[in-house]
């Protein structure tokens, strides 16, 4: 395109611009032509006094917006493949859990993985078994296992198990304290509780370890 030609284009869409002004129903479109009007002054304006013939691949502002564009469909691209693998490992680790499920077998012996919440989280809508689930990263969360011997991981359930679930790994931590080893389907009673009223469960779990570490003081300074 020539300066000449990138003039009579600038010029028609001054003209197009003003008709769209002048009806009502075509003023939506204000920020299109508003847009297309700069970028054709913008291109007069570079080709004025040059004799050059207008090239894209010269143009640093175009070549700049493609690479832009094009760093933005790579970021997208990269999400997406990240979304899909994802979804795809959380499908096939649901997958494992129902089957040790089925089998009788999910139990402390099966250790918590990494990312295993939102496994927990996908399960809940798609899988009627999900108590076993929750019932299975309760007592990991509370022996502290699994991924959950790391701290980080343990404060990040907080925020994504849901509060019957932190409520009863609490009341069982808290349990764990009498010295008698109780495990798995054996404190089931805990889940009900939980389940039915997760904040007293917890505030049961806080008294007992109140007394818990009172006695253990007492123990120590020779008072009991």
């Amino acid at each position: 395109m020539t300066h000449a030609e990138a003039e009579a284009a600038l010029e028609y869409a001054q003209f197009d611009r003003r008709q769209a002004l002048r009806h009502e129903e075509s003023a939506g479109d204000g920020g299109r032509g508003e847009a297309e009007l700069a970028e054709w002054e913008r291109i007069t304006s570079l080709l004025a006094g040059t004799g050059e013939v207008y090239d894209p691949q010269g143009d640093a502002v175009v070549q700049d917006e493609q690479r832009a564009e094009a760093e933005r469909k790579e970021t997208w691209e990269k999400a997406e493949a990240a979304r899909r693998a994802e979804a795809e490992r959380v499908a096939a680790r649901a997958d494992e859990l129902m089957r040790l499920v089925g089998a009788g077998e999910l139990d402390s012996t099966v250790p918590t993985q990494a990312g295993d919440e939102a496994v927990r989280d996908h399960l809940e809508k798609v899988d009627y078994r999900v108590p076993h689930v929750n019932s299975w990263l309760a007592q990991a969360l509370a022996d502290r296992a699994g991924h959950y011997a790391d701290p980080a991981a343990r404060t990040a359930a907080v925020a994504s198990l849901p509060v019957p679930v932190r409520a009863r790994a609490a009341l069982l931590a808290a349990l764990s304290r009498t010295g008698i080893p109780a495990v798995d389907k054996q404190l089931d009673f805990v889940g009900r509780l939980a389940v039915a009223d997760p904040a007293a469960t917890t505030a049961l779990a806080a008294w007992l370890d109140t007394a818990f570490a009172a006695d253990a003081a007492a123990r120590k300074s020779g008072k009991a």
